[in-house]
């Protein structure tokens, strides 16, 4: 599904023009660095080809990605619990990680993705909604807020998978945050024209409400909490949401000053 949004601080008649959105530019110049370095993207040679690099790459999610457990517990995960976490490459079985700081992953792991997919999904919502959002709260409250609510979302899953098998599954992405983003625009914008392809009408541009697209993805992303399998925390993007949208809430009253 592409998304383009309308932005409601284009400078109009004499008022000066709005502030480069600085703050999501570099996010996502930065989310994209770490992933064309890492093994994920399969581009650096360092990590090998082919099984070797499958295995260089869940060690290195391992390494940098935040796990419920070591949240949890504030220490890397111990051998015996390696031993009897899940194995998702048969042949590579995850290796312990010493030295790890589990509450420095939840910010490292907000910069790792599994894949162009994911990666490419996730900037995409950010492209699109974040310099709107960020024009709205100022280039230091949006970096602050876009941190601060991917760690939210992230220990939030972390507790909510406190007794699960999976807490020992590695969490990555931006998701959370990019979610938190979502949250404030609609928020801060909920009557804002979106631009969506709907593949049900082969690819037709239409365009819709911001509180009817962003609804029901939210809406979609409750849904799959409940129903669809392992493999995409989708109560981090429940969290992330719920978290932007109060947060605007609370700060709705106070945009930043702007001159003229």
């Amino acid at each position: 599904m592409a998304l383009a949004a309308s932005d409601h601080t284009a400078a109009r008649g004499d008022r000066p023009a709005a502030a480069a959105p600085v703050v999501s530019y570099a996010l996502i110049a930065l989310n994209t660095l770490v992933f064309l370095l890492g093994p994920a993207a399969g581009l650096n040679p360092l990590y090998g080809s082919g099984p070797t690099r499958v295995c260089a790459e869940q060690r290195y999610e391992q390494r940098w990605g935040a796990v419920p457990a070591e949240l949890l517990a504030g220490r890397p995960l111990t051998t015996e619990q390696l031993a009897e976490a899940p194995d998702p490459v048969p042949g590579c079985p995850a290796a312990p990680t010493p030295g790890k700081h589990p509450a420095l992953s939840v910010l490292t792991g907000l910069f790792l993705h599994a894949g162009w997919l994911h990666l490419l999904g996730n900037l995409l919502f950010l492209h699109v909604f974040g310099p709107t959002v960020e024009r709205r709260l100022g280039r230091a409250r949006h970096a602050v807020f876009y941190l601060a609510a991917g760690c939210l979302s992230t220990y939030g899953f972390a507790l909510a998978e406190a007794h699960s098998p999976d807490s020992t599954r590695v969490l990555i992405g931006a998701s959370g945050a990019i979610s938190a983003v979502l949250g404030a625009y609609l928020r801060f914008h909920p009557r804002a024209r979106v631009t969506t392809l709907v593949p049900l009408l082969f690819f037709l541009p239409l365009r819709f409400p911001a509180w009817l697209v962003l609804g029901l993805w939210f809406a979609l992303q409750w849904w799959s909490v409940h129903s669809a399998g392992p493999g995409v925390a989708y109560l981090v993007h429940v969290i992330g949401f719920c978290a932007g949208f109060l947060f605007a809430c609370a700060g709705a009253r106070h945009p930043p000053r702007r001159p003229g």
